[in-house]
């Protein structure tokens, strides 16, 4: 298992017209298959903070409620990844055999409703084996037919409008990728994080994973990022789950830049 450890630069800046009250999940996840080793977090003077842990994912959600004026929040990290290799082999399971915590990722949401998408997953996918190949062909389909192209979706879009429009951002292409495989009796859900790019803007990034072989394993349709060296922030049943922002007042967003770079002091093998 190859150890990787890269460092996080996220600055999002705000002005607010009115007390304002946030929610943001910026903060790197601690656990599963990485380790935060360091951290910080700077905020606007005078801005009201408290940081809430999910007992079960340890997700990280950062309360903050500002006055009006600016509000800039910076949080830096560096992260060490131990993520084994896709396993290649991997099989899909019974119903009867998925753990007790793994059964709602089955189920259609308010964006991947894979209950009407059913009959296409099916008629493009019924045939494909079982098991990583299946979810890979998912993938592969959404790569050839589905456009990344920005602006042509937006808060309210949900999977099947992606299946029909035949375009979409990171964000749509994981809903789809999720929705085609729970349609298919795949336990899978949205994970977004910090993502190294082979070409920029910088931005969070959203995948998606499926339960394969015991164990959750990433996809990434768009191919614009080696799904090994996503850092996670959070993982959810869809996009309502894991905004990194949601916003509770009058603000209009001025910067989002997150960043992350390979720490080049660290390759270990």
């Amino acid at each position: 298992m190859k150890r990787r450890t890269f460092d996080i630069d996220c600055r999002l800046a705000y002005t607010l017209s009115a007390t304002t009250d946030f929610n943001f999940l910026v903060h790197a996840l601690h656990g599963m298959d990485q380790e935060v080793l360091t951290e910080s977090l700077v905020l606007t003077p005078g801005a009201r903070q408290h940081l809430y842990e999910d007992r079960l994912l340890k997700h990280r959600l950062l309360r903050v409620q500002a006055d009006t004026g600016p509000l800039q929040l910076r949080y830096r990290a560096r992260v060490q990844l131990a993520r084994p290799a896709p396993d290649r082999h991997a099989v899909e399971h019974p119903i009867a055999e998925l753990p007790d915590d793994v059964l709602h990722n089955l189920l259609a949401t308010r964006y991947c409703e894979s209950d009407l998408l059913g009959p296409a997953a099916l008629k493009l996918f019924g045939e494909v084996a079982p098991g990583w190949q299946r979810v890979q062909a998912i993938c592969d389909w959404i790569h050839a037919n589905i456009d990344y192209r920005l602006g042509s979706s937006d808060t309210t879009t949900t999977a099947r409008d992606v299946f029909v429009n035949r375009a979409g951002v990171c964000r749509d292409l994981a809903h789809l990728g999720v929705t085609f495989c729970r349609a298919l009796n795949i336990p899978a859900r949205l994970v977004v994080g910090y993502a190294v790019f082979t070409t920029p803007p910088p931005d969070f990034h959203a995948i998606f994973e499926a339960y394969l072989g015991g164990r959750w394993q990433l996809f990434d349709p768009t191919r614009m990022s080696p799904p090994q060296q996503l850092v996670r922030i959070a993982v959810g049943r869809d996009a309502k789950d894991v905004a990194f922002a949601t916003i509770f007042g009058q603000a209009t967003s001025r910067k989002v830049l997150p960043c992350i770079s390979p720490f080049t002091a660290q390759a270990v093998g």
